[in-house]
């Protein structure tokens, strides 16, 4: 049974704490097609990473921060299917609030907007796009993750669901969990250890810490 110790849990939240894989592919589809690029490429590339960056990547003549704008308007807007994870709630009402923090790759409008459809407790600490100047997988967010949370970075542990969230907990020094709610277990083989469940995932805080008990794997 793999366990960790840890100060503090950083999370992802799309396709860790909410189950928002379908309004992602669509809305993804429909922004490719409208500019004739290949569909599944862009919703394979987006997974996990900023959508500035993803624009910038396929339409580089676009202006990828007015396009993001209006791109998660109405991903914030397409709510079907979108559900919270199976764990997720019961999982963060476990820890201190100052013990976790959800780090993004959208904007606070949608990371917001899917915490409350899902109806999942509000983060102390909460880090997205708009808010570093580097996205996954560099180290940038989950360095001021643990920032926000006031401890350092090799101390806290991440929960990830894409392959450039878990290259960017490992630049940042953090040890990574990947769930397989989004790609396959070979994808996700940088991590630390695949689940594919939260409810694999036992917290026990002793009052120093956290001690995270991987069951199943």
């Amino acid at each position: 049974m793999p366990t960790f110790h840890c100060a503090a849990i950083l999370f992802d939240l799309d396709g860790v704490l909410v189950d928002s894989t379908g309004s992602v592919s669509r809305q993804w589809t429909i922004w490719a097609t409208g500019h004739g690029i290949d569909p599944p490429k862009v919703v394979k590339f987006a997974h996990g990473v900023r959508s500035v960056e993803v624009i910038r990547h396929f339409a580089p003549t676009l202006d990828a921060e007015a396009e993001t704008r209006k791109l998660e308007a109405r991903e914030a807007d397409d709510i079907d299917g979108v559900a919270v994870m199976p764990g997720a709630a019961a999982l963060l009402r476990s820890l201190p609030r100052n013990r976790w923090c959800v780090v993004t790759s959208g904007t606070r409008h949608l990371a917001v907007a899917r915490l409350k459809l899902a109806e999942l407790p509000e983060p102390k600490a909460l880090v997205s796009a708009d808010e570093v100047t580097n996205g996954k997988p560099h180290s940038e967010p989950y360095i001021k993750g643990a920032q926000m949370v006031d401890f350092e970075p090799s101390t806290c542990l991440v929960i990830e669901d894409a392959p450039a969230g878990i290259r960017s907990a490992h630049a940042a020094g953090m040890k990574a969990i990947a769930m397989t709610s989004t790609y396959g277990a070979e994808d996700l083989r940088e991590a630390d250890v695949v689940v594919s469940s939260l409810s694999e995932i036992l917290v026990r805080f002793d009052g120093a810490g956290l001690e995270v008990q991987v069951v199943n794997s």
